[in-house]
């Protein structure tokens, strides 16, 4: 299966959505993408892991490495409606004690710090 990635703006964050397996052959578009995001500018990132039914140990290492380049620039990376799966390999390698994990988009949009002054971009 393709890996199918689509951004767009959500409440104080980017909204990325994820579609597809997390493997060595889909990860570096999901890499590339993020790192996109975090030159722009982006630096609230939640990604909806919805559609993501299986996740290896290079998707689990990119979504390290994202969540480190945003903590070096104030932000916050975090994912939103994991599946069981994905949700085991993230509490098993303890990731989901660094990287925040909610049920749904909407409750990781609602935790997202608001920053005063702060403007879209």
């Amino acid at each position: 299966m393709d890996l199918l990635l689509s951004a767009r703006p959500g409440r104080g964050c980017t909204v990325v959505e994820v579609r597809g397996d997390l493997d060595m052959a889909t990860t570096p578009h999901l890499r590339e993408e993020l790192q996109l995001l975090v030159d722009a500018g982006d630096r609230q990132v939640v990604v909806d892991m919805a559609g993501v039914g299986f996740m290896d140990s290079s998707g689990l290492g990119t979504l390290v490495v994202i969540f480190k380049a945003l903590r070096e620039v104030g932000g916050r990376l975090c994912l939103a409606a994991v599946q069981p799966a994905v949700h085991s390999v993230l509490r098993i390698t303890s990731v989901d004690r660094v990287v925040a994990v909610y049920d749904s988009v909407q409750a990781a949009e609602a935790d997202v710090p608001s920053v005063d002054g702060a403007s879209g971009g």
